[in-house]
């Protein structure tokens, strides 16, 4: 099981990882398999920050049986959020 700061970090590189390869647009997603290979992110601890993820309206996700996801999409708020950090760092 992760620590908290691990959790804290695979859901922050989900989210990067999403904003980068979408260009910030809502209506493509990336499958999960690609997250967790790009990342090398646990399959369960994948699954836990897409849930929380999804949880705070940030990511939309369509599963997989076995709670694996398959495609993982950033919602409007998750858009919002990416870019006001991008802005954040100048």
């Amino acid at each position: 099981m992760a620590t908290l700061r691990e959790r804290q970090v695979y859901r922050e590189r989900v989210l990067t990882a999403l904003y980068e390869a979408t260009e910030g647009n809502r209506l493509l997603g990336v499958p999960g398999r690609k997250l967790r290979n790009d990342l090398r992110i646990p399959e369960e601890d994948l699954a836990a920050a897409c849930t929380y993820l999804a949880g705070e309206d940030l990511i939309t996700v369509d599963w997989e049986p076995g709670n694996t996801p398959a495609m993982v999409s950033l919602t409007h708020q998750g858009i919002r959020r990416m870019e006001a950090e991008e802005e954040e760092r100048g």
